[in-house]
């Protein structure tokens, strides 16, 4: 089969550090030095200061929990001993946050039943690096730039809460940050880990400060043939950043990164099959040489000034990305992706009264080539469609905070936007001989207000209402029905989400527990018409998405067998009840994609030593549905797992990971349908068997 052209391999990365989710009592001016509790599932440690572009880890934590809404943070320490290969290995401990694998690094991101029925990539939340997005102008994205391993932190901001980045999605904003040689653990560090399925991976990282200069470079390659037949990935990524700090008051930090990705396709399988046989690819992918290899560069600027009472930071960016995506048809596209973001935020009196705000806007564009092809074994044959997809974004927020008395800050903010979509065929095919394009504009505003209470140190509450938007990406407006595509010009979808909650950490136990409730209008849902077509998109009539997210910790003992170790238990409860409201097809059925609960429990033993041990329950109790029509669930089941780490002195660490210790056979994703009893079956991924991986990780 054909491949894109591929880069110079290239080899080594690095790690960071720590999850979790933390809490900061109000101030004006944060500072990385102020002391940072910790929420659920985290292990805060010493963070370094960073700087104007870059903040540090505590100044990270202690700005996104001054957010009158559910947010959540990860610190990349608390994975980075184990085998991180994907985004489920970053956000698996997030509450809230719902993320299952397919194969290789492809898995589903849903955040309060945002793109809940999509059978590929991600919708509704938007990524971002840096505090620059990675998706495409029109909303679509993946996940493959995005390396656990070159990660410090990543803040999740959920649904509404999202305004902090300008993002108003159903799902919200989800920003990773990488390190730069201000915040990097150690100059140096190299990492090797690997183990079943053909598993290898080498990365490594170095950093410099010369006098105003600072530059860091992280690369990786990894290898795996995968637990199904056809699974065989290979990637390769570069992420790297130089700032210079032109004075105190001025600095400009450039992030280069560069990516390839080559995945081949293992394909969905019957129920049956993936129960019975899970470790075999589907006929029509192994037909068809199915594969997903994408070549990206990434180029952007942060440059911040800091102002007697608050900051601005100006974002600039451009993404090259070249696919070449045999499936049912060879779908191969080039496109460009760009933008600029100036964001102000500042801390003044009003009337006395402390007053935070947090303002922007943003130009956001992408062109994309979109070529296809007849599928011959994974090569092109007769071109089907050549077409240009063009997406431009005009967008302004704001969010103001006024803190009526210093333990309560009530919260008020808008976004308005106005988004263009244009799409042109330009024919000249046997298939299509006859140009055609189709444009279609989206606008509006969506307000958001809260109120957030302080009650005591370490404690907070909060009650928010927001207003949500999510716009058809060229997935959804560009159906393919037969073998042509068609532009079907989809509502937005809207809704208003109503959220409490609470987090906090007092002594031994942390907590961290929202309850909201979403009334949508024209939800984006997907029905599944064949294995190989991408779905088909409708706007729904009304749904109902509410549901509960927790995640507790506590210190059950301390010093037991030397002094300052302890045994820490961690619960994670997603509660997720989504469904029609009095649909006329539906009724009140429940949306198919998402299992009502999902659990995951952690038990720990940590020394000061250095050794940590770890064992892990991940519980389904009642699989989700597959099809609208509710008449068919996938099993339950059940996943224990164990890890191990030890750090010595001079910067070596060992680690083990063992993952579904006891071969549980269970589904975990799939695509849904309109009625199982009457659709395709092949929609189901098989979840991956017994594993068992270990690693070293150097730092000097």
């Amino acid at each position: 089969m054909k491949r894109a052209n591929s880069w110079r391999r290239v080899a080594v990365l690095p790690a960071a550090a720590l999850t979790g989710a933390a809490l900061a009592q109000p101030s004006s001016e944060p500072t990385a030095e102020a002391t940072i509790p910790t929420l659920p599932t985290v292990t805060a440690t010493a963070t370094a200061q960073g700087s104007l572009t870059a903040p540090g880890i505590g100044h990270q934590r202690q700005s996104l929990f001054q957010s009158a809404g559910s947010v959540g943070f990860v610190d990349a320490a608390s994975y980075s001993n184990t085998y991180a290969s994907d985004l489920r290995d970053v956000l698996k401990d997030v509450p809230g946050v719902y993320v299952q694998e397919r194969y290789g690094q492809e898995l589903r991101l849903s955040v309060r039943g945002s793109g809940i029925a999509r059978g590929f990539h991600t919708r509704g939340i938007e990524i971002l690096q840096d505090g620059v997005p990675t998706n495409f102008a029109d909303g679509s994205g993946d996940f493959y730039q995005i390396d656990p391993l070159a990660l410090s932190a990543a803040e999740i901001y959920k649904g509404g809460n999202g305004l902090a980045y300008g993002g108003t999605t159903l799902g919200g904003a989800i920003n990773f940050t990488t390190p730069t040689a201000l915040t990097a653990e150690a100059p140096n560090m190299v990492r090797a880990d690997g183990g079943r399925f053909g598993t290898a991976r080498i990365d490594g990282q170095v950093s410099r400060q010369i006098g105003a200069f600072d530059l860091l470079a992280n690369l990786s390659v990894a290898h795996a043939e995968g637990y199904r037949a056809h699974e065989r990935g290979q990637y390769e990524q570069l992420n790297a950043n130089f700032g210079y700090r032109f004075s105190p008051a001025v600095e400009t930090r450039f992030y280069f990164g560069a990516y390839i990705v080559d995945q081949l396709l293992p394909g969905a399988l019957t129920l049956n099959d993936a129960l019975n046989d899970p470790r075999k690819a589907s006929a029509s992918a192994l037909a068809g040489d199915q594969a997903r290899n994408t070549r990206t560069e990434r180029l952007a600027n942060v440059t911040s000034v800091k102002l007697d009472n608050g900051q601005l930071d100006f974002n600039t960016w451009v993404i090259h990305k070249y696919l070449y995506h045999p499936i049912f048809q060879v779908i191969d596209q080039d496109s460009w992706t760009y933008g600029f973001a100036p964001r102000y935020a500042g801390t003044y009196s009003v009337g006395g009264m402390r007053n935070q705000v947090i303002a922007g806007l943003r130009f956001f564009g992408g062109n994309n080539d979109a070529r296809q092809y007849v599928n011959v074994n994974g090569d092109r044959g007769a071109q089907t469609l050549n077409a240009a997809q063009d997406a431009y974004n005009y967008e302004a927020y704001i969010e103001d905070r006024l803190y009526v008395v210093p333990t309560v800050a009530l919260m008020a903010g808008a976004k308005a936007y106005r988004n263009r979509r244009k799409y042109q065929d330009f024919g000249g095919l046997p298939t299509n001989p006859r140009p055609k394009s189709d444009s279609t504009t989206y606008s509006g505003v969506n307000p958001k207000f809260g109120v957030l209470w302080e009650p005591r140190k370490d404690v907070q509450a909060f009650i928010d209402i927001t207003r949500s938007a999510d716009i058809p990406d060229f997935t959804d407006l560009n159906q393919t029905i037969g073998t042509t595509q068609r532009f079907v010009p989809l509502a937005t979808q809207h809704g208003w989400t109503l959220e409490a909650g609470t987090r906090g950490q007092q002594d031994r136990f942390g907590w961290d527990v929202t309850l909201y409730r979403s009334l949508v209008r024209d939800q984006l849902l997907q029905y599944t018409v064949s294995p190989d077509v991408p779905a088909s998109t409708f706007n729904a009539n009304k749904t109902i998405l509410q549901g509960v997210e927790l995640g507790v910790s506590a210190d059950v003992l301390r010093n037991v067998g030397s002094s300052g170790d302890k045994v820490t238990v961690s619960q994670l409860w997603n509660y997720s009840d989504f469904r029609f409201d009095n649909d006329p097809v539906y009724g009140n059925n429940r949306i198919a994609g998402v299992p009502t609960h999902v659990l995951r429990t952690t038990l720990a033993y940590s020394r000061p030593s250095g050794l940590r041990v770890a064992g892990t329950i991940d519980w389904v109790p009642t699989g989700a549905y597959v099809d609208y029509a509710n008449t068919l669930k996938v099993p339950a089941y059940v996943l224990v797992g164990l890890q191990a780490s030890y750090e010595f002195q001079r910067g070596l660490t060992v680690f083990v990971d063992a993952r579904n210790l006891s071969d549980k056979r269970y589904i975990s994703d799939f695509s849904t349908v309109a009625d199982a009893r009457t659709a395709n079956a092949a929609v189901f991924y098989p979840g991956t068997g017994r594993a068992f991986y270990a690693g070293v990780k150097y730092k000097f």
